[in-house]
């Protein structure tokens, strides 16, 4: 043992608290968990919020009109072709615990550097009615862009994908991070355009997504003669069987080739990962991606312009374990990172 080493780690640290950090970086951590001298903030107590974000009122110029991110729910699941539930997933992550607030491989802790509030979530007119839903969600997000937020939703089924990115592109077609088990780019059925395996093809139709900047990783299943359209517009489609074979690093470097500069938006849909690890969603498919895979591949893509993102297909009740909301609400602060990497704090 090395006595000169001991004795400054016994000066240093012998006598000191937990909230007594010396490493700068690491001091931004310990103010956001201490809320005291000594004591740190509980879990498990205080109004739950998506990632523990301030809650934040849309409504008030001085709080919400200040926000870079609005995190918000999007509690509608008609879109749903199989099992529903996804109504759930904005109060399943929003009553997570445990992370963030530091994200070790981007050296980033996203409520720091950025300005966050939970604004709660869209105003619904009707239970019943899906495209009045698909229509508040937009005019909702209509709201939030022109405030000068980046939104970050929670769904959901992922039909609120659509009417998020006619907001989010309105003023130019944006790029695409998707993962996904489904392309999700098929056309109309059972008498709607409006179900949750459509979004893309409809955004891309109304001219708010670029087909040929979008990349869609950890396609599988039986639905694969649905995906014409994905191909038929340019998009990138890696199936998870090829991100297993090429590699997490070739699957980075070709969406960041196919992203280029210009804005990205990403969305997350729990059923990209293998239903091991995320039980609890509508359409489950086995042979998909890790929760690991699936950080590193958006930590490898976060110096892109993101600029919204979502988590969407969580539903609660068939999470026995919560092991669906708990990967959804890490893969939400994933995409909160990305917003964050390369921000200093406070800016």
């Amino acid at each position: 043992m090395d006595e000169k080493l001991l004795a400054r780690l016994r000066e240093r640290y012998a006598d000191a608290g937990g909230d007594v950090v010396h490493n700068e970086r690491f001091r931004e951590v310990a103010d956001l968990l201490y809320t005291e001298p000594g004591n740190r903030a509980k879990p498990y107590s205080g109004i739950p919020t998506l990632l523990d974000a301030p809650v934040a009122d849309l409504d008030d110029p001085e709080d919400g009109g200040s926000l870079d991110v609005a995190l918000l729910g999007a509690p509608m699941d008609l879109g749903v072709t199989n099992r529903p539930g996804a109504r759930f997933g904005p109060r399943a992550l929003r009553a997570m615990e445990r992370v963030g607030p530091y994200n070790h491989v981007l050296d980033v802790v996203p409520l720091v550097s950025l300005r966050c509030g939970d604004i709660g979530d869209v105003p619904f007119r009707s239970r019943y009615d899906l495209e009045q839903s698909i229509d508040d969600i937009e005019a909702f997000l209509r709201r939030v862009v022109a405030g000068g937020a980046l939104p970050l939703t929670v769904g959901g089924d992922h039909s609120i994908t659509h009417p998020i990115l006619k907001a989010v592109g309105a003023a130019r077609p944006v790029g695409l991070i998707h993962i996904d088990a489904h392309c999700d780019t098929q056309g109309p059925f059972d008498g709607s355009k409006f179900h949750h395996g459509a979004p893309f093809r409809n955004a891309v139709l109304d001219g708010v997504l670029d087909p040929q900047r979008t990349v869609q990783i950890g396609i599988r299943g039986s639905a694969e003669f649905a995906w014409e359209f994905s191909y038929d517009a340019g998009m990138t489609v890696i199936h998870a069987e090829d991100v297993a074979r090429r590699g997490l690093d070739d699957v980075i470097g070709t969406s960041r080739s196919v992203l280029g500069p210009g804005p990205v938006y990403v969305s997350v849909d729990v059923d990209g990962i293998d239903p091991a690890y995320t039980p609890g969603t509508g359409t489950p498919e086995v042979g998909g991606l890790t929760p690991l895979e699936v950080q590193t591949i958006l930590r490898g893509l976060a110096d892109h312009e993101i600029v919204g993102g979502d988590v969407v297909e969580v539903a609660p009740q068939y999470d026995a374990t919560t092991n669906t909301a708990h990967v959804g609400a890490q893969m939400l602060f994933e995409i909160l990172s990305m917003m964050a990497f390369g921000r200093p704090a406070g800016t």
